[in-house]
């Protein structure tokens, strides 16, 4: 089991950026896959940008060439860059480590594009 705990959220115009983290309690280069989902109210929880073990990165269509997922094993921590942020990315972005047989999820933290 890892403890995740996101940071970075905020409120920020449309056009703008902000670089999420997701601090792991533990090492995280042994987990299978870390991700970024989000949940925006009224819906259900989608993926946003995963990578694998070994690097591989996964984006969802619609922040594809606009969110980079990244990974830092040596101090255990997954971010989530997001540029050209537009109202419809406003959501709870949660941090997720997929081991192939369990997930772990962490709190969430608040992101809204507005201006």
């Amino acid at each position: 089991q890892v403890q995740l705990v996101e940071s970075g959220g905020g409120l920020v115009q449309p056009g703008g950026s902000l670089r999420l983290s997701c601090a792991a309690s533990r090492r995280i280069d042994g987990i299978y896959q870390m991700g970024w989902y989000r949940q925006a109210p009224r819906k259900q929880r989608e993926l946003v940008a995963s990578i694998s073990a070994i690097g591989t990165t996964n984006y969802a269509d619609s922040v594809k060439g606009r969110f980079t997922i990244s990974r830092d094993d040596a101090n255990n921590v997954v971010y989530l860059q997001m540029n050209s942020l537009k109202p419809e990315d406003t959501a709870v972005y949660y941090c997720n480590a997929n081991w192939g047989f369990r997930s772990d999820w962490g709190q969430g933290t608040q992101v809204t594009v507005s201006s």
